[in-house]
């Protein structure tokens, strides 16, 4: 952004430039993961805002733990809605005056009401709207109110991904299924991320398209569910079904590069680095709809003053279009995409949110090639891909009791 651009966006409500700038140059310190920290928005947030700013990046139990216990160690909380709860309920972060955020009204209704249209699919589990607006006794829940508990950013679809040299590809919507993840074709190529919030619904979801396990409500578990799914679980990877669990994008870049999966849980990042790298991949869009999610920045219950006017300037910096581009090029969506698309070549919108084939070589963060022209993104339009929302990562109920036997499955 240019500095006249950035004085601009500065003047306008909750980007106060005398706050942001006076009596020398302020410290931000943000908590969060390695989906958005990232040292490109580091630099062009600094270089526009006029601060400097510190990353803590950690997983993601890390950082929940972390910004519940530890409130005065950090000023924005870079997070998921369903990492949201026990930080809310520790009061480790403060509401937000949606007064202060600068295009609020422009945020779109996947966070707001759950979906993007009137016909599209409501996913179970944690939907953002559940948890967004603060209610009058301070729970959260989804009557509109001036106060948010975290402003909603980027957010994707996720599905499996899978090579088609060794998986015969199949039709979008139609004959891709989540099945394939515990089909017996696969065994020993399989693997899954190792997050009980995540992980669980991408194994849910195999194991009920499949017919071996159905669920009352697969976003909030029973004992008897969770169960009857870990043990099918265990019992294949005694089988030899699974070549690992991985916990980083850099660890499921690796399986495939190495060869030792074929089909595995999959991120978007990991999956634009592959086809960059010029490893088979294709990313799948189930029959039985994506599990989704949404992240988004919280601010610290100790901020006040010209600490909280510096926090509310980097809220409104990335609802301002340009860390949405550098999103999109990982694959992620921003949840304001008309404020993404001047910042990205026309051919970059087209393929990454409208669907269409690349019409040149598409370049991800890393400068270099992610996309050959022609390709066309696995599902379609974001709007497409949005609607077809089947369950929400979730921190359900009984979610202690799944995270221990989540841990005897990759243990055993």
């Amino acid at each position: 952004m240019a500095a006249d651009a950035a004085d601009t966006m500065l003047s306008k409500p909750g980007l106060s430039k005398p706050a942001v700038h006076a009596e020398g140059r302020p410290h931000l310190r943000v908590l969060g993961t390695e989906i958005t920290l990232l040292d490109s928005i580091r630099e062009r947030a600094e270089a526009d805002l006029g601060i400097t700013i510190g990353y803590e990046t950690l997983d993601f139990l890390g950082a929940q733990q972390k910004a519940a216990t530890q409130p005065g160690a950090f000023d924005i909380y870079d997070q998921c809605f369903h990492n949201l709860d026990i930080v809310w309920f520790w009061k480790a972060i403060q509401p937000i005056d949606t007064g202060r955020i600068q295009h609020w009204g422009e945020v779109n209704d996947l966070t707001k009401t759950g979906r993007l249209s009137a016909d599209a699919m409501i996913g179970r589990g944690d939907a953002p709207v559940k948890k967004l607006y603060v209610q009058p006794d301070r729970s959260l829940g989804p009557q509109p109110s001036r106060h948010i508990s975290m402003l909603p950013a980027v957010h994707n679809v996720d599905a499996f991904a899978y090579d088609p040299t060794v998986v015969p590809p199949g039709q979008p919507y139609e004959t891709e299924s989540w099945g394939w993840l515990l089909d017996e074709r696969w065994r020993g190529r399989v693997a899954l991320v190792d997050e009980p919030a995540i992980g669980v619904f991408d194994a849910a979801l195999a194991a009920q398209a499949r017919g071996e396990a159905s669920f009352a409500d697969i976003g909030n578990m029973t004992l008897a569910e969770i169960d009857r799914l870990i043990d099918l679980l265990v019992a294949r990877k005694r089988q030899g079904h699974f070549c690992g669990f991985w916990q980083t994008m850099a660890d499921a870049k690796r399986l495939m590069v190495d060869h030792r999966a074929a089909i595995q849980s999959s991120w978007a990042p990991a999956a634009v680095a592959l086809s960059g790298l010029g490893v088979p991949v294709r990313e799948a869009a189930p029959r039985e709809g994506y599990r989704a999610w949404h992240g988004g920045l919280c601010v610290a219950a100790p901020l006040s003053g010209r600490a909280l006017d510096v926090a509310y300037a980097y809220l409104n910096w990335w609802l301002s279009g340009w860390p949405g581009a550098v999103m999109a090029r990982q694959g992620y969506y921003m949840s304001i995409p008309k404020r993404v698309r001047p910042f990205l070549d026309p051919a970059e919108w087209d393929y990454w949110y409208e669907g269409k084939p690349a019409a040149k070589d598409l370049e991800g963060t890393d400068g270099r090639v992610a996309v050959r022209a022609g390709a066309v993104r696995s599902g379609g339009s974001y709007w497409r891909r949005a609607s077809r929302i089947a369950v929400w990562n979730t921190v359900m109920d009984e979610h202690n009791y799944l995270a221990r036997r989540w841990s005897e499955l990759t243990a055993s």
